[in-house]
C-alpha cells in the first residue's frame, strides 16, 4: 500500500489571513448538512454565521471572497440555481448562486473538529468500555445461531463493538500521553502537583482492579466468536448493512477489507496470533511501573516538605545575594560569611593535663590542645571508653541449629505425605497436618496462577525450584472435602500430580541436598 497523502489545499483555510472567517462559513455549512440541507446560498450563510460564532459585521464583498477561496480550494461546489425567478438584477445575483459542501470540505471540516476534539480531552481508563466489549462479542455469538432475519443486528452490534474498540483504543493513547507528560512535569505549585498525583495513583490503582480477569474474560469470547465463524459474521453483517449502490467499484469488498482491519486490532489488544503479549497487558505493565514513578516522586515531595531548607534553596538564595551585592568589596566579605572557617568549636576543650599551664599564662604561650578531625567534620570529639564484653552466643547457635532441624524434618514429613506416584484426585488427601495442609495450598495456588496449556493442564514449581505440581480440571465435576485440626476446605476436585523436580522422588531429593543450618 502506498502512502496515502492529504490535499495540500484541504487545510490551507485553516493557515492564512481571516482563517477564522474561512471555519465559520464551513462550519455553518458542516451544521446544515446535520438539518439535510445540501446547499446555502449567500443570505442563508450570512444569516447563520452567528450560530457558528461569528459576531462581527461581514460585507457582502468579503462574504464573496471567502466564498470564491472555499470553492477555489475545492472546499466548496457552487451551481447555478435555475428553478427560481428573479425579479431584478441584484437578486439573480444574491440568490443564483449556490454553495454546498464537496468530499474534500466535508474531510477537512472532520479533520478540524477531531483535532480539536483531541486537544480539547484528556483520554481515560474505562473498565466499563471493556465489559461493553465482552458484552457485544456474547451477543454475537447469539446472533451467529439466528436466521438471515437478524442480519441487521448482527451489522448493528459488530459497529458497536468497533466503536467500543475505538473509544478504548483513542482513550487509552490520550491518558498514557498525559500520564508520561506528567511523570515529566514539574509543578510550580508542589500542593497541587502532589494532590493531582496522588489522584492519579488512586485511579490507576482502582483501573488494575480484575484487569487481568476482564482481559481473560474479552479474550474468551473473542475465542468463541471465531469458532463460529468470523468470516461468516462479517458476510452477514454486509448483508445487514444494506449499503447503497454506486457508480464504479463495489464498496463491498472495501467494507469487509475494513471490518478485518478492526477484528485484527481486536485480537492485537486481547488475543494476538504471533505468539506477542496483549496489548492489555502491555497497558497493565505501563500503569504498574507509573504507579512506582508517581509514588517515588510523592515521596520525594513529601521528603522536600518535611525539611525545613535544602542545600538547593539556600545555594539559589546565596546566588540572589551575590547577584544584589552593591560592590566588589561586599562579595568578599559575602564570600568569607558563607564559605569561610566556622566557629571555634575546639574553644572549650582543655589540656590534657591543667596543671601544667599556670592561671596566669597567656593562651598564647600556652601548649596546644589536640583537636580531633572528628570535631570539624561532625561537631562531636571522640569519646574513648572501655571495650564492650564479647556476648556468647553458642546457646543461641545451638538453638538456631534445632529449629533449622525440626523445620528441615517437617518439611521431609509434608513432601513425603503429599508426593504421588502417578495423577491422583485432590479428594484422596483427605485428613492432613496443619503444615501439610499449608504446604499443598501453596502449590495449588501457584498452579490455578499459571496460565493452562491447550489441555487444560497448569503446572507450577515451589520457590525453591524442587517441587512440580502439574494439575488439571476435574472431568466429572466432582468436590473434594480436605480436613485439617483448623477446619474444612471444599472446592474442586482436581486431578493432581506433585514430583520432585527433574521427575525425581521429592523425597530423595530433599535428602540429597545438605542440610543448611542458621548461624
Amino acid at each position: 500500500m502506498g502512502v496515502r497523502r492529504v490535499p495540500p489545499e484541504m487545510f490551507r483555510f485553516t493557515t492564512v489571513e481571516r482563517s477564522d472567517l474561512y471555519g465559520a462559513v464551513l462550519d455553518v455549512f458542516g451544521v446544515a448538512g446535520e438539518h439535510l440541507e445540501t446547499a446555502l446560498g449567500l443570505d442563508a450563510v450570512r444569516e447563520r454565521l452567528r450560530g457558528a460564532g461569528w459576531v462581527a459585521a461581514v460585507e457582502d464583498e468579503d462574504l464573496h471572497e471567502a466564498l470564491r477561496k472555499l470553492v477555489q480550494w475545492q472546499l466548496l461546489d457552487v451551481v447555478h440555481n435555475h428553478a427560481e425567478n428573479y425579479r431584478t438584477a441584484e437578486e439573480y445575483e444574491r440568490r443564483n448562486l449556490q454553495y454546498s459542501l464537496t468530499r474534500r470540505g466535508e474531510a477537512a471540516l472532520a479533520g478540524v473538529r477531531h483535532a480539536l476534539e483531541v486537544l480539547a480531552s484528556t483520554g481515560a481508563l474505562q473498565t466499563a468500555v471493556l465489559e461493553a466489549i465482552a458484552d457485544r462479542l456474547d451477543e454475537l455469538c447469539l446472533l451467529s445461531g439466528e436466521p438471515a432475519s437478524a442480519d441487521r443486528r448482527i451489522f448493528s452490534t459488530l459497529r458497536e463493538l468497533e466503536g467500543h474498540l475505538d473509544a478504548l483504543v483513542e482513550n487509552t493513547k490520550a491518558f498514557n500521553g498525559e500520564l508520561q507528560r506528567l511523570l515529566r512535569a514539574e509543578g510550580a505549585d508542589l500542593e497541587v502537583f502532589r494532590d493531582v498525583k496522588a489522584a492519579t495513583v488512586a485511579y490507576l490503582q482502582e483501573f488494575l482492579v480484575n484487569l487481568d480477569r476482564r482481559g481473560q474474560t474479552v479474550a474468551a469470547a473473542v475465542a468463541r466468536v471465531e469458532e463460529r465463524g468470523a468470516a461468516v459474521l462479517r458476510e452477514r453483517a454486509l448483508r445487514g448493512a444494506e449499503l447503497p449502490p454506486v457508480a464504479g467499484e463495489d464498496p463491498a469488498a472495501g467494507w469487509l477489507e475494513s471490518r478485518r482491519a478492526r477484528w485484527a486490532g481486536l485480537r492485537a489488544w486481547f488475543l494476538p496470533d504471533d505468539g506477542a503479549r496483549p496489548r492489555i497487558e502491555q497497558l497493565h505493565d505501563i500503569a504498574r511501573r507509573a504507579i512506582v514513578s508517581l509514588l517515588q516522586v510523592l515521596e520525594r515531595i513529601n521528603e522536600s516538605r518535611r525539611r525545613s531548607s535544602s542545600a538547593v534553596q539556600d545555594f539559589r538564595e546565596l546566588a540572589r545575594w551575590f547577584a544584589a551585592a552593591p560592590a566588589e568589596e561586599d562579595l568578599h566579605r559575602l564570600w568569607s560569611a558563607a564559605f569561610g572557617l566556622g566557629p571555634a568549636r575546639h574553644a572549650h576543650l582543655a589540656h590534657s593535663d591543667p596543671e601544667l599551664i599556670p592561671p596566669s599564662q597567656s593562651w598564647s604561650e600556652a601548649p596546644p590542645v589536640e583537636v580531633s578531625a572528628l570535631l570539624r567534620t561532625s561537631g562531636r570529639t571522640e569519646r574513648f571508653t572501655r571495650t564492650a564484653k564479647v556476648r556468647d552466643v553458642a546457646a543461641v547457635r545451638a538453638e538456631r541449629a534445632e529449629r533449622a532441624r525440626a523445620e528441615r524434618a517437617e518439611l521431609v514429613l509434608a513432601w513425603r505425605v503429599l508426593e504421588t506416584d502417578g495423577p491422583v484426585r485432590l479428594s484422596s488427601f483427605g485428613t492432613l497436618e496443619p503444615a501439610v495442609f499449608d504446604r499443598l495450598l501453596d502449590l495449588l495456588g501457584r498452579a490455578l496462577a499459571a496460565r493452562p496449556d491447550a489441555g487444560g493442564m497448569r503446572r507450577a514449581t515451589t520457590g525453591d525450584g524442587r517441587v512440580d505440581i502439574a494439575l488439571a480440571p476435574s472431568p466429572d465435576e466432582r468436590t473434594a472435602v480436605l480436613h485439617t485440626a483448623k477446619g474444612s476446605l471444599t472446592g474442586p476436585d482436581y486431578v493432581v500430580h506433585i514430583t520432585a523436580a527433574g521427575g525425581a522422588s521429592v523425597f530423595s531429593a530433599l535428602r540429597a541436598v545438605p542440610q543448611e543450618v542458621a548461624g
